[in-house]
């Protein structure tokens, strides 16, 4: 299969940008990697903080941001035995690591010191060839809709990892915040999907009317609310509150009400990632209520398996918009203003 020397690719150059769209070399994969040919990638709210540079991580610079990325294997090294010339492929956050320590053994790769992080540390899918570790790259089946599988790979594999670890069963209540967002949009499926009510947390009817289809109980306005922890509350059977809170807000506000409209015996689980935001709880009634309050990264590879599995199955439909890799800074200008309803996936150039 022909491989060319050079592609597109966005790049930012330097911490806070800006993005560069431009031609760069063509990756070769190692031995235990594949070389995917990108069709699609998601945008997500990390792929900003990327390219900003505000968080306490060291981010690589030069850097071709992206960890949503569908495509199909033109290339692998001598090692590599799951995959095939031609196979679907998703490449994920977690890009690789290594597989032999304490955390990897017992499936939590994303704690291994030595991991590798698409679109961070390792450049990844916002060009039109990525490498992977084959270990932790994707097997898609061969229909798959590779541009509507896009969001699942991170912000889909994110959210089902979360409603696992809160605890949340079949039959109970999840209160969702950031709901209307492209991680929020897959978290009310997936928790749907698994036979919990969902009570959406956003802001506007446009975000109301997407969960509601979606398939959210309850939607509590917090930009039109004169007591969101209260309409919470109020949402939930007897209102006594709900069983987990899933925090995919990109301010810091929300993690702070959180405890007040979760149960006792609740989880609240913080996934969203707002730069410099701190979890605050009074002591007293997290102790007495016996609250468990978590924090969730990314799935392992089995997650990763399962919450595909969701989708392949059609109990995941990921509300997204297309655009085109030239688009990405416009893009990132929308999610800084907090204008985007699900996600965005970006159509790579052949």
């Amino acid at each position: 299969m022909w491989i060319p020397e050079m592609q597109w690719a966005q790049v930012a150059e330097k911490a806070g940008g800006p993005l560069v769209y431009k031609q760069i070399p063509v990756p070769k994969p190692g031995p235990d990697e594949i070389l995917v040919k990108i069709r699609y990638s998601g945008v997500c709210h990390t792929d900003l903080h990327a390219m900003k540079g505000d968080w306490p991580l060291p981010v690589k610079m030069p850097l071709v941001g992206g960890h949503e990325g569908a495509g199909h294997v033109v290339a692998k090294g001598e090692l590599v035995h799951g995959f095939n010339i031609g196979d679907a492929a998703g490449i994920k956050w977690l890009n690789g690591s290594c597989l032999s320590c304490e955390f990897c053994m017992q499936t939590d790769e994303s704690q291994c010191e030595q991991c590798s992080l698409s679109g961070y540390t390792v450049d990844g899918t916002f060009q039109q060839y990525t490498v992977g570790k084959a270990a932790h790259a994707s097997k898609l089946s061969p229909n798959t809709p590779l541009d509507a599988v896009a969001p699942v790979l991170c912000a889909g594999i994110t959210v089902y990892k979360g409603l696992k670890e809160s605890g949340v069963r079949s039959g109970q209540t999840v209160a969702i915040v950031g709901a209307g967002g492209g991680l929020g949009s897959l978290a009310v499926q997936y928790a749907k999907a698994m036979g919990i009510c969902v009570v959406a947390i956003d802001g506007g009817d446009e975000k109301r009317a997407m969960c509601e289809q979606l398939g959210a109980s309850a939607f509590v306005d917090f930009t039109k609310s004169k007591d969101v922890v209260a309409d919470v509350r109020d949402a939930t059977p007897g209102g006594r509150g709900a069983h987990a809170v899933i925090l995919l807000a990109v301010s810091e506000k929300p993690f702070q009400q959180a405890t007040e409209y979760v149960r006792s015996r609740g989880s609240v689980v913080a996934i969203g990632l707002p730069a410099g935001a701190f979890l605050k709880a009074p002591v007293l009634s997290t102790v007495i209520r016996m609250i468990s309050i978590k924090g969730s990264y990314v799935g392992n590879r089995q997650d990763g398996v399962e919450a595909i599995e969701f989708f392949e199955r059609g109990l995941i439909k990921a509300p997204f918009k297309k655009a085109s890799l030239k688009d990405l800074p416009h893009i990132f200008e929308l999610m800084e203003q907090g204008k985007i309803a699900g996600r965005y996936v970006l159509e790579i150039p052949e």
